[in-house]
């Protein structure tokens, strides 16, 4: 028993003293599924705040080793994560989406207009000696991005060339299916 404070828990009042945080977290997996409860977060564990933090630093980066740095989680801490918690594995999904997004865009951009490096000469005393601004193209890049969008440009082709109400063709499929009504009617 502390001084004056009265009874104290069997877990030393951690659980609900009033700085800790409680977060919605997934319970034990039953017969009906997976149950949502109330469970104080653990002082060195997965805050909402801290999830969130991860999950800007994987859509910004994509590397999921550099988001676990980030929030100062080990790597096994974090898939573990991913594992026990549904909600937290989607948004584990959509934050590696958006940043391939930012990345794909960021390709483009070069493919489209090119990169830029400088390089700078400095002489002994640190001053600068001359500079050097290289333009290129990034081909590598340019192929990559027409492999990987080639099939979705088939399937936007093929999409466009199926039978369509307002295409080209339309009169002429309504005479011909106009036509076979006529045959099975006898008329």
């Amino acid at each position: 028993m502390a001084d004056g404070e009265g009874k104290r828990s069997r877990f030393g009042g951690r659980a609900d003293a009033p700085e800790r945080v409680l977060a919605l977290e997934n319970g034990p997996q039953g017969a009906l599924g997976v149950a949502p409860q109330m469970r104080a977060v653990r002082r060195n564990g997965w805050t909402p705040a801290l999830r969130q933090k991860f999950l800007e630093t994987l859509a910004l980066t994509c590397n999921v080793s550099e988001a676990a740095r980030v929030v100062g989680r080990n790597l096994s801490t974090v898939y573990y994560l991913k594992r026990r918690d549904p909600a937290f594995a989607r948004a584990w999904k959509q934050a590696l989406s958006i940043g391939h997004e930012e990345l794909r865009a960021l390709m483009l951009r070069q493919a489209l207009f090119g990169t830029e490096d400088e390089e700078i000469v400095l002489d002994g005393e640190g001053a600068v000696k001359s500079r050097k601004i290289r333009r290129g193209h990034p081909h590598m890049i340019q192929a990559l991005l027409f492999r990987a969008h080639e099939k979705e440009v088939e399937e936007m082709q093929r999409l466009e060339s199926v039978e369509r109400p307002d295409g080209e063709d339309a009169v002429e499929r309504l005479r011909v299916a106009l036509d076979e009504v006529r045959k099975r009617s006898g008329g």
